[in-house]
Order: C-alpha cells, then structure tokens, then sequence
C-alpha cells in the first residue's frame, strides 16, 4: 500500500487496507457471539440442541445452525420472538382451561376414647310386611357441636373380612370416638317417605337411626305373602253353596248332562233328546 492511499484512507502505512463492510458484519457479529456467550447459559436453553453432524438446532422453530453464535444471533431474531409468544400464549389458554385441582380437607388426627355403646332393636311392621332395624348409639363424650354421620358400605369396600356378596355394613361415626359397624343383610334399603329416620338427641347424646328394608319383588307382583288380604280391585272368588245341597251339575253341549250322571233328587227332569238324536252304544261287558 503506498503512502497516498494510505493517507487519503485514513490507515497508516504498513497497518494494511481499510475494513470492508462484510469484514465489519464478521467483526460484529464474533463480538456479539462473545458478549452473548459470557451472559447466556446455552445448556439451560430448552430449545438449543447439537445433533450428531455437529449442527446446532433451534427445537422451537425447527431451524439449523453452524455455530453457537449463529443460534444465539436466530434466538434474538424476530421468528424466534414470535414463536416464544405463541408458545406462551397458548401455554396459558391451557392453564386457564384446566380445571382447578380440588383441595382435600385434611384429615384430623385425634385421640380415640373407645367405642360407644349401642342397642340394636330387629322390629316387623304387619301392615307393611317390611322388615325394619332401630339403632340407637350413645355418645356422652362426643365434641361440641358435632353429630353423629352414618353410611352403609358394601362389602367389597371393606378390607376386614372376606367380601361376601349376601351381606353390607351400616357404619357410624363420631369424634373422639372409634367408628363402629354392623353387619346386615344386603336386602334394598326402602328409601321411600318415612321409611328412614334419625333423630340426634342432644340432651342425652343418644343418635337413633331406623330404616325398613323394602319388600322382595315376587311378593310386591302377588299381592304379598300368604295369609294377607287381596289387594284392591281383585276379582272374588264364587260364593260356597250352603250345606246341604249339592252343586248344579257341568253343562255340556246341547244342555244335556254328562253321561252316566244322573239329575239331582228333587230336581227338574231331564229336558227331552233333540230330533235325531242317537244314544251311544253301551259299553262292552268288563268295561
């Protein structure tokens, strides 16, 4: 480089040519890549990535990369800010769509002061023909303010004895006290007005619970076990005749009786044969 080209470029002599404008993108962008490399953490990057040919790619908008500082030069670019809020965008209809988890109340622990006393009443309303049960449980010591709780269980939900199909469990529960079960059969519970009741007596701290177990099935479509009356609207059976006379005889057709039954004493003759009528032969001798 002479020394009038250097003095009108401005460089001086031995110091080589100016800078192009592809030289300085060059330079800027290594020192770029070097200030991005000293505040940013590539390995906590979720979308940088190096496959096996030694490129590196951007996981979010799906492109390839030479060198770090061409990832880090995509990452500030305005298609890597776009996905960034698309991504965020849609992240938060999701949540927004997503139900709120239900909180669980947590479960007291609290120490238990034995069981409570009970007495068990097996009743049968005649009325009804419906079994029922009274249960009455006593709770002197129970926490202030609280009621007794009842449920039945099936037997498949408890984990004590060996689940049997025939059977169910009424459990009752109340705090401090241990919850206590009883086992019944596993008829359907009538649900039906008046049929169930419980009644809390706070005065006693007794809780009573009584419910009647509904009517099989067969017996509701036949009117109910032998014995009882038939239900309203059935037809009567026919009146006895009174003692002393015999029944009239079956009718048969054409008015005559049967065959080898003679009329009742006192009774009105037989009407006469109609014309043209034969008698049946007489049975065989032996017959």
């Amino acid at each position: 480089m002479s020394f009038i080209a250097a003095r009108e470029h401005g460089a001086k002599p031995g110091s080589g040519g100016p800078a192009s404008a592809q030289n300085e993108a060059i330079d800027r962008r290594e020192r770029l890549r070097r200030l991005a490399l000293e505040t940013i953490d590539l390995t906590k990057d979720p979308y940088f990535m190096r496959n096996h040919l030694g490129q590196y790619e951007c996981r979010l908008c799906l492109t390839l990369h030479t060198n770090e500082g061409n990832y880090l030069a995509h990452t500030q670019g305005k298609r890597h800010q776009q996905n960034l809020a698309k991504r965020a965008a849609r992240e938060a209809a999701e949540k927004a769509a997503a139900p709120a988890p239900q909180k669980r109340a947590p479960i007291r622990k609290t120490v238990k002061i034995g069981r409570p006393g009970y007495r068990v009443t097996k009743q049968f309303d005649q009325g009804s023909q419906q079994r029922s049960l009274l249960f009455q449980i006593e709770y002197p010591e129970i926490e202030e303010g609280s009621k007794p709780r009842h449920r039945f269980m099936s037997a498949y939900e408890q984990r004590v004895e060996t689940a049997d199909k025939s059977f169910q469990y009424l459990i009752f529960a109340a705090e401090p006290y241990e919850n206590i079960s009883f086992k019944i059969p596993n008829a359907e519970v009538d649900r039906g007005e008046g049929k169930m009741f419980t009644h809390w007596d706070p005065d006693n701290k007794v809780f009573s619970l009584q419910f009647y177990f509904a009517r099989p099935r067969d017996q509701q479509h036949m009117g109910g076990p032998p014995g009882m009356m038939p239900p309203p609207g059935a037809i009567p059976p026919p009146p006895m005749p009174p003692p002393g006379i015999l029944p009239p005889p079956p009718m048969v057709m054409g008015g005559m009786p049967p065959m080898g039954m003679r009329p009742p004493p006192g009774g009105p003759p037989p009407p006469p044969p109609p014309p043209g009528f034969m008698p049946p032969p007489p049975p065989p001798p032996g017959f």
